[in-house]
């Protein structure tokens, strides 16, 4: 509970993706990301450069997007959360890439205050959380980082949600279902439209209807909050 975490910011709102859209939760956005994806709308928060941090107040006060960042233990997010959101029940650990850093111990207090967590995760580093924690795969290919998803975390995935903004981005979800099929049968399968662009909803409305996969359109963009 006394290890530093890098953290970007912390905010309430909605969740505007997958399963869980339109449920009040707290997002911790943690800094730091090595997979690279050209179309990422988080880039400010993938280089630990410690000329971008700053104190723990500026960034629990912060309402914009930017590079900064602080190091704070679980224990002191904690602290926050029951002080300031107590009444939401749902957490979700996005980034950057969480899975570059232990979380169990952030997860298992979370949980002890009937807080359910979910995390968003490429999945490219091995997971570090509770057993109950609820696991979205968003799986990368052929990103600049060349980061392969570690194949121990498939066992662990609640929902995939695959960003899609391009044919050749269906064909790669199709080739890694078939490949992986043992571990990801009963998972539930999101379509995430790029940047919500029109091509993109036309493509992943197509997709979902052709093989029984849901869409998911980014609520918290089209309804303009964080």
């Amino acid at each position: 509970m006394n290890t530093p975490l890098p953290v970007n910011e912390i905010f309430a709102t909605l969740q505007g993706e997958g399963s869980f859209s339109g449920k009040p939760s707290i997002f911790i956005r943690f800094q730091g990301c090595d997979v690279g994806c050209s179309w990422c709308d988080t880039k400010h928060s993938w280089n630990l450069n410690s000329k971008s941090e700053v104190t723990i107040d500026t960034i629990l006060k912060k309402e914009s997007s930017s590079s900064n960042y602080c190091l704070i233990t679980p224990k002191q997010i904690i602290a926050y959360i029951e002080a300031n959101f107590k009444q939401i029940k749902h957490v979700v650990l996005t980034g950057g890439e969480p899975s570059l850093y232990n979380l169990q111990p952030l997860c298992l207090a979370l949980e002890s205050l009937d807080k359910q967590v979910q995390i968003e995760t490429s999945g490219t580093s091995p997971l570090q959380i509770s057993p109950n924690t609820w696991v979205v795969l968003s799986p990368k290919f052929d990103m600049p980082g060349k980061k392969k998803i570690v194949i121990e975390n498939l066992s662990l995935v609640n929902e995939i949600k695959m960003p899609v903004g391009k044919p050749s981005d269906m064909l790669n979800l199709h080739k890694f279902i078939n490949e992986y099929n043992h571990f990801l049968k009963d998972v539930e399968i999101y379509l995430q439209p790029l940047s919500n662009a029109p091509s993109a909803i036309k493509l992943c409305i197509s997709e979902a209807i052709k093989n029984n996969f849901r869409l998911s359109l980014q609520l918290h963009k089209i309804i303009n909050i964080r």
